[in-house]
């Protein structure tokens, strides 16, 4: 099974529970599914990765660029297109939340996963009712994308964090 990751995925791992510091073996573990095909992600999510110059951006252009795979494809820009498409028909969206999901990676990453049957990994919740943004779930549903969060993806891997210890003070 291949996963294609959102930005999300990224961003909150970082910046909340598997900090560089803290989960390095999350990081590791990324970098060496990307380098056997298990895990990828698309040039959109890595430019917008690149709004922020810190660590997650070195980490991703160093250890992770393989991963980062072109949607200048045909198949994928005809897919973008249908699901575009389906975003634009659906009348509860503010329009704002259409030109977001437009202008974002969201749409490519779905296209993305439907051409190369992926499993999209992200922490957006499925949500039926909101108006304000256009929730990837959604969408997959609607093109017939699986979806799933990052900790199912990684207990399919079958990733395991480990403790690596640290010395005891004696006192």
């Amino acid at each position: 099974m291949r996963y294609v990751l959102d930005t999300n995925v990224f961003i909150d791992a970082a910046n909340r529970y598997y900090a560089f510091d803290i989960a390095p073996g999350f990081w590791d573990s990324l970098a060496l599914l990307a380098q056997i095909g298990s895990v990828r992600s698309i040039d959109r999510v890595y430019q917008e990765l690149s709004r922020h110059e810190d660590g997650l951006y070195d980490w991703a252009g160093n250890s992770f660029s393989v991963a980062f795979q072109s949607t200048d494809r045909g198949d994928v820009t005809l897919q973008y297109g249908q699901v575009m498409r389906w975003v634009h028909q659906q009348e509860q969206y503010f329009d704002a939340a259409i030109y977001d999901f437009a202008e974002g990676a969201d749409g490519w990453l779905v296209a993305y996963a439907k051409i190369c049957d992926c499993t999209l990994i992200t922490h957006e919740a499925y949500n039926n009712f909101i108006k304000r943004k256009v929730p990837l779930p959604k969408v997959c549903v609607a093109v017939d994308v699986p979806y799933t969060d990052p900790f199912t993806m990684l207990r399919e891997l079958g990733v395991e964090l480990h403790f690596a210890g640290f010395d005891v003070p004696a006192d």
